[in-house]
């Protein structure tokens, strides 16, 4: 009986049958040799630069390190959130300030940003024709004039003309208005105010469990739940029966006409209001064409398919359209939401407190500390902008078509 020998081929023999070559000569190697010399050279010129810098700052005779953030600031600040005096606040408590007074104006500005944008692109697209032109003239002016002069329009042009306190605007129970900035009521809340704020966030928990509820029964029965209408009950109705069974634990005051100024309430300086209004209006009319032209982008076949299983308008673009144009709209999105953080620097023109104004403008000037100050003031913009983005990509992996 003849014997044949097969031969078995696996990764062992044909490591072995492989023709050898010298190890410069190997693409693997030579690739992580010339990643190394490039690893070494990057490291070595940061140390060059770092050094070179040292060595420049010693010449001038300008101090270096992180000591002066201890010291006292000694200038006063027109907006702070958290305690700050004159006194006795340090260059660390005025970074603080001016971050949060960035947060502030850019938190809102894309809140109303995104609200006004949406709001002008379902407009644009309005077979109505004047509220179609109406979008159209707004999305036209406000995107070709440069966002510097629009602060300016809004806040020497608008803002600085109010009148003096004494002649000001007169609200009654819902504040002044005047040169000097709107002067809100002020909350003052009581004993036992902490249970409504418990029970909001736990209306918060409950809605959003209706939501995914109403979700899954839709996929798995078809049938659609009131969740939006039945959430937001949850999240009127519960923090109101708490509030009233602790006794309605909030009063208001109420700002008042002074002598010379008014008194009492909250104050929101007049440059906090024309920055807000400034980069919202501006950044909404790119977001309103980002809408657009993701809404356009869906096909319609599937608006005429909604239509056919009986769905209405607005069901249609709530339902149909508009989740399916998110996943177009986000990526473009999340670049207007940087945009409108970064442009908040811009503030520094009208004197609003915000980080770039007071950090790496009155902070530097008084200090010399430029490398310090400025590396500072980098690196939080750019951690800001890289948390914005993270956020954003994660909601967009959340409403991305799931490919079957």
């Amino acid at each position: 009986m003849a014997v044949t020998e097969v031969t078995q081929s696996g990764p062992d023999n044909d490591k072995e049958s492989a023709p050898k070559v010298a190890l410069l000569n190997n693409p693997e190697v030579r690739g992580w040799l010339f990643q190394c010399v490039l690893a070494v050279l990057v490291v070595y010129l940061a140390y060059a630069g770092w050094n070179n810098m040292n060595a420049n700052l010693r010449a001038a005779g300008i101090a270096s390190g992180w000591g002066f953030l201890s010291t006292n600031a000694g200038f006063a600040i027109s907006q702070s959130l958290i305690e700050y005096s004159q006194a006795s606040s340090t260059y660390g408590r005025v970074y603080i300030v001016g971050l949060l007074n960035t947060l502030v104006v850019a938190g809102a500005g894309i809140f109303f940003a995104t609200i006004i944008g949406f709001i002008i692109g379902i407009a644009r697209l309005s077979k109505n024709w004047m509220i179609s032109r109406l979008a159209t003239v707004y999305v036209e002016s406000l995107r070709n004039v440069p966002l510097l002069l629009q602060i300016f329009i809004w806040y020497f042009g608008v803002l600085r003309l109010l009148p003096q306190p004494r002649q000001g605007f007169d609200f009654g129970v819902l504040g002044l208005l005047n040169n000097r900035g709107y002067f809100a009521p002020k909350p003052v809340w009581g004993e036992g105010a902490v249970l409504t704020v418990y029970a909001f966030l736990a209306a918060c928990l409950i809605a959003w469990g209706i939501g995914r509820w109403a979700r899954k029964r839709q996929m798995e029965t078809g049938q659609i739940f009131p969740s939006f209408l039945v959430g937001l009950a949850v999240i009127v109705l519960l923090p109101l029966i708490v509030f009233f069974a602790t006794g309605a634990p909030l009063s208001w005051d109420i700002p008042k006409m002074g002598g010379f100024r008014p008194s009492g309430g909250m104050t929101i300086i007049p440059e906090y209001i024309a920055m807000l209004v400034a980069l919202s209006t501006y950044t909404a009319s790119f977001i309103a064409e980002i809408v657009r032209a993701g809404i356009l982008a869906v096909n319609k076949g599937q608006t005429e398919a909604a239509h056919a299983l009986g769905l209405r308008n607005g069901q249609t673009l709530r339902l149909v359209v508009v989740p399916q144009a998110l996943r177009i709209i986000i990526p473009p999105l999340t670049s207007q939401y940087l945009n409108l953080t970064k442009n908040s620097s811009l503030a520094v023109a009208i004197a609003y407190p915000e980080l770039t104004s007071v950090f790496a403008g009155t902070a530097l000037n008084q200090t010399g500390q430029a490398v310090e100050i400025i590396s500072l003031t980098m690196l939080t913009y750019l951690t800001i902008s890289l948390l914005t983005s993270l956020f954003m990509n994660w909601y967009n992996s959340r409403v991305a078509l799931v490919e079957r």
